[in-house]
């Protein structure tokens, strides 16, 4: 029995406050909206976020495990300044002030004397629109993001072919496709709208079909899969496109109104002129009247425009119209099915009958869609009729020797079927499409403390706008836009230091990097990289003579840097997602995004886009200080809502303006971020109902996509089957104009550069077989991504480690069985470059030819605050050792890039391989064993775990 009086019970243990805060995913380039759960000022879970146009709150494991990346160990935490010899790791920790100090004293003497002596490249950092610009007012010309080895060639090609390409700039009509062919795509970009697109295929019974030498991830659920060989898909989807041909199946009404397929071509072989299109005194493009048998530009006619038949024109030249050129090229037998097979590895009846099955469902399951629209003639129609089949591409295709052409074959098979831009075909996403026409030309021209006279990155018309000297040497440190990758729209940063290590085209003072792990994954040749950011001169002083390096993390690339300027975590900093960049937009709708600190950093870092301004403003750099040379912005954040590139026109395009109202453009908006994340993080305007089809030639779209800002006046586009820019870089190698190639590279050029798409062997496979060597390569070695990473950034995530802490080499049953291997085993991998033990599992769902891993899993010991026996440093290993940048000797004493020679993107899937089962000496130990790095931050815990205190 109680006595006494009862006390209440108090409740004295600390409140929890929950709180949610939205913003965007940086765990892959989705972008996806993300709700991050916080509790007790640590960030406790991250889910989808449902209101968001790219995931609907879908999430992949990446997404989820981004709590895990936020709280890695490897994390740098200070700013660091090189004490040991460069690639050993040794740092000591300095202030923010001294770092900033450094690097101005290092970048302003350059600026004054020669801007070009700094070579400024970034890797996937999406914030390109300001680094492009910050270089820009620097006066650098050597400046680009990792696109050259990354896709260019598929960028490039939809560009120039179409006026937009696959992924971030457009996407399948997932609501409407009935056939869907997917092409090399990796599993870890786009994953989640990729994920969600396939859902609606597979709910309504649409026919999937991925072609890839390997069965993995998306093909795995295809309903047929095509394993193609690596570099041949180029010759399969001209394969494809034989036979529709063949058969008469392609709408001859879609290309009369939207391509150039009746322009005339002069045919006057040897002639300075000779593949260029007839031109009237105005320059516009002519066409034959089939009806009147006259000749007249080429817009006028349009769909009665003949498309066979030889032309004279006025003055006496001879002409064909684009169709008949096409049709007499790919008539040919060498593209028959039957005569591919044995090259691409599809048996003739399966190319035959998906030729077949694309025609059936573009022709007889047409889709209409009651909604008048007017075309940019001023043409009324009544609906909107689509061809549902769809396509999808990405690297698998793109990292080749012959990967622009390639890219180029699939625009051509997708537009000869009528299905780009309609109701259940391939659909752009704002502010694409636009016109090559509508994008700049690339610039170099430099002068001391000025900025650089234009974009250092844009689309050649023809050899007028290569960045070359006088005398024919590239005016870029990459060689971009040079002879050597005259169209290399996306720079080359994967060459800038064996070029800045051997001074090929000169030499420079600072290499400049920021998120690009150039010493390990993201590089050809990864020993020799290593060996060439850490060579010595005989004076004792480095080759490359100062390395600034930014990241989040102590990746493989820290080691070789001088000094460290640490990065945030994505959830600790501003970010745009911009329309001046790579926006989040889909086809129905113009969207874009923001990144914003929803937690605070508890080390001593900083945002890069913010650091740059600051270096910027202390540079005296145009457009980042004011008129007292007093800072124009105080940080990203405030760069983002008041820079304008032009009046009303700036990095965000949503609630611009007094009233917050504003779409596109508008007056800045002071508390335009606070708009953002009370939005959820990002903004969405949707294109009207008329709009949404035929974006290229709808004049609903155009007038709207001009009341956006995307461009000033209408931007129709005409796809271009034949690409008259290729023709003027054939007619200089011939000999014709002003600027012509060296001797050495016009018989490269003259067979690459086809305004044709063609298919070429891949290079590395070419070099061999010319050497007589190919025999003792007859494998190709290839990468997939996986789902549960992205680049390196995921292989030292505590969560995603347990997927896939190593990466074993899968080997075709067939190839096991020749060289004696099974499961466990050990084997060696020998390309003409180098060699590398691996672990080996058996696999049969893979082309018979080829040998495939994981990408980036395989990490230097010492980096990302891994354990010396990490999985990922003793079982794990990467293909780039194997890799190199240069193809093999030819015997005329030159060693010619190992690159595709349009863009000069690196051809990474062209790797030729032999295998042999290594000797069981015991050891579990990949190859080659790089000499460990210092971790400037130490060593990992055990276990990251969860409870009352977060166990770092």
């Amino acid at each position: 029995m109680s006595t006494g009086t009862s006390q209440p019970t108090v409740d004295t243990s600390p409140k929890v406050s929950d709180e949610i805060r939205k913003t965007t995913c940086y765990m892959c380039a989705c972008r996806c909206g993300i709700n991050v759960h916080l509790r007790d000022g640590k960030v406790r879970y991250i889910e989808g976020n449902r209101d968001h146009p790219v995931n609907k709150g879908v999430l992949c494991a990446k997404g989820s495990a981004g709590i895990m990346q936020h709280y890695a160990p490897s994390r740098l935490k200070a700013p660091l300044l090189r004490v040991g010899e460069r690639g050993e790791g040794k740092f000591k920790e300095i202030s923010w002030e001294e770092a900033l100090e450094k690097a101005v004293s290092w970048l302003a003497p350059i600026r004054a004397d020669d801007p070009k002596k700094l070579a400024f490249f970034t890797g996937r950092d999406q914030s390109q629109s300001l680094t492009s610009w910050w270089a820009q007012q620097f006066g650098t010309p050597n400046y680009a993001a990792h696109g050259g080895f990354c896709s260019v060639n598929m960028a490039a090609a939809g560009i120039y072919t179409m006026g937009g390409a696959f992924w971030e700039f457009g996407q399948p009509d997932w609501e409407r496709t009935k056939m869907f062919m997917i092409f090399g795509v990796a599993e870890d970009h786009d994953s989640n709208p990729i994920k969600l697109g396939l859902a609606k295929l597979k709910e309504r019974g649409a026919k999937i079909v991925g072609v890839n030498p390997v069965r993995t991830g998306y093909n795995a659920i295809a309903d047929e899969w095509v394993p193609v060989t690596p570099g041949t898909d180029g010759l399969f989807i001209l394969s494809i496109i034989h036979e529709l041909l063949k058969a008469g199946h392609v709408d001859l009404d879609y290309l009369l109104r939207y391509t150039n397929a009746g322009w005339l071509v002069i045919d006057d072989e040897g002639a300075a002129d000779h593949g260029l299109f007839a031109r009237d005194a105005d320059g516009k493009p002519l066409s034959l009247d089939r009806k009147t048998k006259k000749i007249g530009p080429a817009e006028m006619i349009r769909r009665d425009a003949a498309l066979q038949g030889d032309v004279t024109l006025d003055d006496g030249r001879k002409a064909r119209p684009v169709f008949a050129l096409l049709a007499t090229k790919y008539a040919d037998a060498a593209y028959a099915p039957m005569a591919t097979a044995a090259e691409t590895g599809i048996p003739a009846e399966q190319t035959e009958r998906l030729a077949a099955e694309l025609a059936r469902v573009a022709f007889e399951e047409e889709i209409t869609i009651d909604q008048p629209w007017t075309d940019m003639t001023g043409e009324r129609h009544e609906k909107m009729i689509g061809r549902p089949v769809s396509f999808h591409a990405m690297r698998g295709i793109s990292a080749h020797s012959n990967g622009f052409q390639t890219c180029r074959a699939l625009h051509l098979l997708q537009i000869l079927l009528g299905s780009i831009e309609c109701p259940g075909g391939f659909r752009f996403k704002p502010p694409y499409p636009k016109p090559m026409e509508a994008h700049p030309v690339p610039n170099a021209e430099c002068e001391p403390n000025q900025p650089l006279a234009g974009p250092h990155l844009g689309y050649p018309r023809g050899p007028e706008d290569l960045l070359i000297d006088e005398d024919g040497s590239p005016q870029r440190i990459d060689k971009a836009f040079s002879w050597e990758n005259p169209m290399s729209v996306h720079g080359l940063m994967h060459t800038v230091i064996a070029n800045a290590y051997h001074g090929d085209p000169y030499p420079i003072e600072v290499l400049f990097m920021y998120m690009a792990n150039m010493a390990w994954n993201s590089s050809m040749n990864t020993k020799g990289m290593m060996d060439m950011l850490s060579e010595k001169k005989e004076d004792g002083s480095y080759v490359i003579p100062k390395i600034i390096y930014s990241d989040a993390y102590s990746s493989e690339m820290v080691a070789f840097a001088d000094l460290i300027l640490p990065d945030t975590t994505y959830l600790e900093r501003h970010d745009c997602i911009s329309m001046l960049d790579r926006p989040i937009s889909e086809p129905t709708a113009a969207a874009d995004s923001i990144r914003w600190p929803v937690i605070e950093p508890d080390r001593d870092v900083r945002g890069f886009q913010s650091v740059i301004l600051d270096i910027g403003a202390r540079l005296g750099l145009e457009g980042m200080i004011n008129k007292d040379g007093s800072a124009k912005y105080t940080d990203y954040a405030d760069y983002i809502v008041n820079h304008q590139r032009k009046p009303g026109i700036g990095p965000l395009a949503g609630f611009r303006g007094a009233d917050k109202k504003e779409r596109g453009r508008g007056a800045v908006n002071p508390e335009q971020l606070d708009d953002y994340i009370e939005n959820g993080g990002f903004f969405l305007e949707h294109i009207p109902d008329e709009a949404q089809f035929f974006k290229h030639a709808n004049a609903g779209y155009q007038d709207w996509a001009v009341s956006m800002g995307f461009y000033d006046t209408p931007q129709p586009v005409t796809f271009q089957l034949y690409l008259e820019t290729l023709s003027k870089f054939q007619r200089a190698a011939e000999g014709h104009g002003d600027r012509q190639p060296p001797d050495y590279l016009k018989q490269q050029i003259s067979e690459a550069f086809d305004p044709l798409p063609i298919w070429y062997a891949p290079g590395e496979g070419s070099q061999l077989e010319q050497s007589g060597e190919l025999a003792d390569f007859p494998l190709h070695a290839i990468t997939q991504r996986p789902a549960a990473m992205y680049h390196s950034w995921g292989s030292q995530n505590a969560w995603l480690r347990q997927i896939h802490g190593r990466n074993p080499l899968y080997v075709p049953g067939n190839v096991c069985d020749d060289a004696g291997l099974k499961d466990g085993d050990w084997a060696w991998v020998i390309s003409h470059h180098a060699r590398i033990k691996v672990p080996v599992q058996r696999m049969n769902a893979v082309n018979s030819k080829t040998l495939w891993t994981w990408n980036a899993i395989g990490k230097r010991k010492g980096a990302w605050a891994l354990k010396p026996d990490a999985p990922e440093a003793t079982k794990g290993f990467l293909l780039n050792h194997l890799i190199s940048d240069l193809l093999p000797p030819r015997g005329d004493g030159m060693r010619w890039s190992n690159s595709d020679p349009i863009t000069g993107q690196g051809a990474w899937y062209d790797l030729r391989v032999r295998i042999e089962k290594a000797d069981d000496d015991g050891t579990t130990q990949s190859e080659p064993t790089i000499e460990p790095q210092e971790s400037p931050v130490g060593v990992g815990p055990d276990s990251i775990a969860y409870g009352k205190e977060w166990t770092k």
